[in-house]
């Protein structure tokens, strides 16, 4: 990518239950193809914009070209209002997005997940027309509905560690087939949920996967 320096912005970002923490990484000057936001797994479980996954998928596609915007759900890090069992964080990911299009109105609008915030992205990605792509890492089939990715013609990447012990890889292959065209499904050998010592492997399939649609939108 050329063009300015890569820079981490701190962002105070309006959302339905108050303010929302996120942390914007950008070039400096450079207006990008592509803008991706990326959700972060359950906030009762510890999850927040500072995941590992979550920093990997961020980083991998600020690589790639993208501005890329990761934001706490309400009630997670300094984010207000409390947790709303996945309904208000759809709103508050609906709100993140807004600042994205206000942001960079030309951009192309990538939204990407990890776990529960996979769940809030397949939805988001269903709900919003303009959305080109979402990404979608270790979907959780066996507690949360995948019912949206059914008919939405949204392009779809899934990336799914074959030893997850939170969605085991037979329960997505399961799902997966009654899935909307255009999708892909990338399996990283040997990973568990959470990518422990295959973050390396998580960000090369990322970077695999997209690399040419960044430019020719494929």
């Amino acid at each position: 990518m050329s063009g300015g320096a890569s820079r981490l912005v701190a962002m105070t970002l309006p959302g339905p239950a108050g303010a929302l923490e996120g942390l914007l990484q950008e070039h400096e000057g450079v207006t990008p193809p592509i803008a991706a936001l990326v959700c972060h797994p359950h906030p009762l479980y510890g999850g927040t914009l500072h995941n590992k996954v979550v920093h990997r998928v961020a980083s991998t596609l600020h690589g790639l070209g993208a501005g890329v915007l990761r934001f706490n759900f309400r009630g997670a890090g300094a984010s207000e209002g409390i947790h709303d069992r996945g309904v208000g964080e759809l709103d508050d990911a609906r709100a993140a997005l807004g600042a994205l299009r206000e942001r960079w109105p030309e951009a192309r609008l990538w939204i990407a997940g990890f776990s529960f915030g996979s769940w809030i992205a397949a939805r988001l990605a269903a709900s919003e027309p303009g959305t080109e792509r979402v990404i979608l890492v270790a979907p959780p089939i066996p507690t949360s509905s995948f019912e949206t990715m059914r008919t939405a013609r949204v392009r779809k990447l899934v990336i799914q560690g074959t030893r997850d012990e939170v969605c085991p890889i037979e329960r997505l292959e399961q799902e997966f087939p009654s899935w909307a065209e255009p999708k892909e499904l990338v399996r990283i050998e040997g990973a568990s949920h959470f990518f422990d010592r295959q973050l390396a492997a998580l960000g090369e399939a990322l970077a695999r996967s997209l690399r040419a649609a960044v430019t020719d939108r494929s």
